[in-house]
């Protein structure tokens, strides 16, 4: 693998470059660079802009566009990626935004970042009724759960979801979040969630810390 090129790809997602991102990935490619090794690298570019947001030198339009880039990635490298890779598939994340609500920015932009750390992400959508939420656990089987949530006047929905989750004996084993403007660290505390995200990289980072 050409070093130099496995930078490009890092640094240039990292960067919103989605010229020279794919220029690399081109090059990579024709140096027979398996593409699942090619979406680790993007992977680490995305890694890398988190840790940017973290400290004040990226910000939300970066982690949207960024986004973008990772998805017309993905479907370049779809027919090339393994089932071997598939199998290795990330975590699953289940995501929406929740009943009554239907504020979809910051729950997009984390689903893209998830998706570009390696995450199955399950996107709800959004007006999420807390049975939605149910019926998905019991399909995809996920290793963690992640509500949105953007007006104050919807606190109830949480409180009505993880209600649900627990009727339905699925709590056990799962580990759920909240985030979104109108979230907080007593909003997580009080409705029985596990963490508070207070923006889209510090969901990633948490999941990634099990």
């Amino acid at each position: 693998m050409n070093a130099s090129d496995k930078e490009t790809l890092k640094e240039s997602l990292a960067a919103c470059d989605e010229s020279a991102a794919m220029s690399a990935i081109d090059r990579l490619s024709g140096d027979g660079v398996p593409a699942n090794e090619i979406v680790a690298i993007c992977n680490e570019g995305m890694g890398l802009l988190g840790e940017r947001f973290d400290q004040g030198e990226a910000f939300i339009p970066d982690l949207m566009f960024a986004g973008m880039i990772m998805k017309k990635i993905m479907l370049k490298l779809a027919p090339e990626l393994s089932t071997e890779q598939s199998e290795k598939r990330g975590k699953t994340f289940v995501i929406g935004t929740v009943k009554h609500d239907v504020h979809d920015i910051g729950k997009d932009i984390a689903a893209t970042v998830l998706r570009g750390n390696g995450f199955n992400v399950i996107d709800l959508g959004v007006d999420v009724a807390p049975e939605k939420f149910v019926a998905a656990i019991q399909e995809h089987k996920p290793e963690f759960v992640g509500m949105s949530l953007l007006l104050t006047t919807c606190y109830r929905s949480i409180t009505e979801t993880m209600q649900a989750i627990n009727d339905a004996n699925l709590r056990n084993g799962i580990k759920i979040c909240v985030g979104g403007a109108a979230a907080s660290e007593l909003v997580a505390e009080r409705c029985g969630l596990d963490y508070y995200a207070a923006t889209a990289v510090d969901g990633v980072n948490w999941a990634k810390s099990f």
